[in-house]
């Protein structure tokens, strides 16, 4: 863990998550080398590679300065997830996005809060371009918010979220045997 020095002390409550997309494919470890440059004036709590691997930056109890306002980066846990399209969407892999989940589940669970997603900045669920004009975090992940703050909330449930057009449902016991009826598609 590279500790960035782009940091203050935090004087509000955790009650936020503020997704972020790095505009490159960039490992952990440059990432948080990036960010630990004092000349860079920014940070995030976490980086998530391609690979799906979760590197801390800044510890949770400081304030990262990720979203250019002190007032969400008081309130927020920021994520800087690494893209693995170039442009365009601004893809992330699955990887990435299975670990923003998880990421996102043990922060809630820690600091007691579920995920809500209004699109603006009143839910706990925000994202940079919130706070100022820039692009971040890329469509791709923009498009995924909804979904992100369903699938993090039924997993705070003990619930298994199937996909954006389903409701969660409950997680089986581990004693049964289910089939599922799978929908493919030709490409």
């Amino acid at each position: 863990k590279k500790e960035s020095p782009n940091c203050s002390d935090r004087t509000e409550k955790i009650s936020k998550i503020t997704i972020h997309h790095m505009a490159g494919n960039l490992s952990v470890e440059t990432c948080c080398a990036l960010l630990a440059n004092p000349a860079r004036q920014a940070s995030a709590n976490y980086c998530i590679g391609s690979d799906g691997r979760i590197a801390g930056m800044v510890d949770e109890n400081k304030r990262s300065w990720a979203s250019f306002s002190p007032w969400n980066d008081q309130r927020a846990i920021t994520i800087e997830v690494a893209n693995d399209e170039l442009g365009g969407n601004w893809h992330v892999s699955d990887k990435a996005y299975e670990s923003l989940i998880k990421l996102c589940v043990d922060i809630c669970k820690r600091h007691h809060f579920r995920l809500t997603y209004d699109g603006t900045q009143n839910g706990s669920l925000t994202a940079h371009n919130m706070f100022v004009a820039t692009a971040c975090p890329g469509p791709y992940l923009q498009s995924k918010f909804p979904e992100i703050a369903k699938e993090v909330n039924a997993k705070l449930d003990g619930e298994t979220y199937r996909d954006s057009e389903s409701e969660p449902i409950a997680s089986a016991p581990q004693n049964f045997n289910i089939f599922y009826r799978v929908k493919t598609q030709k490409d």
